[in-house]
């Protein structure tokens, strides 16, 4: 007897469950990836200015640094997850592996280069001379973490793959506590100052590892997957990566072209942009945890050769997005006049921010649809196409941001030229998620 087909009704329920059910769990591990920042600053804080100012440039380094190999996370989890629909766990963890290898290797290299250069990069910061030395501490000791911090990012992809997010949650959150303690035990304990800092970071990063390494392992000896590096393996995760570095680069030079304006029109603008950007990204965090929920099914469903569940996904995810974009955008409204005195008393860039804030909150049932396409679009593999529109949308922002100085134009007017980006975005991703190109059904796009 065959099963009768689901209504609409049932199989948005299950969509819902589905969404919930991995993007809470993201949420929470998104959250918790800044707070090990946060932590750091409020321990080394108490030491002096001039160390958390080190602090401060040593960590803008270090993010950056892995923050253009997000891909290694990005693209684990749309091949994992398409091998999970197929029904090969085997190649799945198999091909996690292989996301695996490439970060340590990838790791070691940056690892090769920031040793030796760390002066230099800091100086390129502009760091202050009192600041430098404490900065150099820090990061030299800090970049011998940095393939710890690669493979959490590759295990992290796999097991989203697995349709598994509360385990990163739970490795996060353990890995909060321990950099905390072992930075209040280092640094005023042992009397290691900022050097104690950097080493309880370190330390932290290589036990998440250690356990994302155990997880992976039992499953691959569980399932008989081969743990040996595999080249070809490896260089077909390294092609797969590539489009989404490109993409990584663009939005990174889109951030940065905005900060680099708001700091010609002054201090006020540049201060209130930081707080703005702040706010931006803490909200980017909800958005994203549908995202990734986005990867990890659409792959799947895709594995499975599900090409009308993918679309049905995508459409429920795309709600989703608006729906939390609107309450966010909502949210923004009405706490404003509370968020605002909490980074600054200064009136004048209390003044500056507000109206950009409502600029953000304009942009935020925008930015949930743009977070929900670009998920979805990485589930499916649609890595080039997702490269190609980030550089038409840099193309885009770029001389309309840089003349927001020449034409009087103030910070809301550059926050409206991050909601022209967020557009763009929308329209290239809505395009493509339109057109049913980028449904490509099997184990392997």
């Amino acid at each position: 007897m065959t099963q009768a087909p689901a209504t609409p009704k049932a199989a948005r329920r299950q969509h819902d469950r589905e969404i919930v059910a991995l993007a809470v769990p993201a949420f929470g591990a998104l959250v918790a990836e800044p707070l090990f920042v946060m932590a750091d600053s409020a321990i080394v804080g108490h030491l002096g200015t001039a160390q958390l100012a080190g602090l401060g440039v040593a960590s803008a380094l270090l993010m950056t640094a892995v923050s253009v190999f997000v891909f290694l996370a990005y693209a684990t989890t749309a091949a994992v997850a398409r091998r999970v629909g197929a029904g090969d766990l085997q190649a799945a963890i198999r091909q996690g592996m292989d996301g695996i290898w490439l970060a340590l290797l990838l790791g070691s290299v940056v690892v090769a280069v920031v040793l030796p250069t760390a002066p230099f990069l800091v100086e390129l910061f502009g760091a202050s001379d009192t600041a430098a030395p404490y900065a150099t501490t820090y990061l030299r000791i800090s970049a011998l973490g940095i393939p710890a911090m690669l493979v959490v990012l590759a295990a992290t992809g796999v097991l989203r793959g697995l349709q598994d997010t509360k385990t990163p949650l739970y490795v996060a959150g353990a890995g909060f506590v321990a950099n905390a303690v072992l930075n209040v035990v280092l640094v005023y304990g042992a009397g290691l100052g900022i050097a104690g800092s950097a080493w309880g970071t370190v330390i932290a990063q290589y036990g998440m590892a250690t356990i994302y390494l155990m997880v992976v392992v039992r499953g691959a000896r569980e399932h008989g997957a081969s743990l040996r590096p595999d080249a070809a393996g490896i260089r077909a995760c390294a092609q797969a990566g590539v489009p989404l570095l490109v993409r990584t680069l663009s939005l990174r030079a889109i951030l940065m072209i905005a900060t680099a304006v708001a700091a010609r029109l002054g201090d006020a603008d540049i201060a209130a942009h930081q707080i703005i950007l702040s706010l931006w990204s803490l909200l980017a965090f909800a958005l994203d945890a549908i995202a990734i929920a986005g990867q990890a099914i659409i792959g799947r469903y895709l594995g499975a050769g599900d090409a009308e569940g993918a679309r049905a996904a995508c459409r429920r995810m795309v709600e989703w997005g608006i729906a939390v974009g609107v309450a966010l955008g909502l949210l923004v409204v009405i706490s404003r006049p509370l968020f605002l005195p909490l980074f600054t008393s200064d009136a004048v860039v209390q003044d500056t921010a507000l109206p950009a804030l409502l600029m953000v909150a304009i942009s935020q049932p925008i930015c949930g649809i743009v977070f929900v396409l670009d998920g979805v679009l990485m589930g499916a593999g649609d890595g080039p196409y997702l490269a190609w529109a980030m550089v038409l949308t840099l193309a885009v922002f770029a001389p309309v941001a840089l003349l927001v100085p020449a034409l009087g134009g103030g910070l809301t007017a550059i926050w409206a030229a991050m909601t022209l980006m967020m557009t763009m975005r929308m329209l290239t991703l809505w395009m493509r998620s339109r057109s049913g190109r980028w449904i490509v059904t099997g184990a392997t796009r």
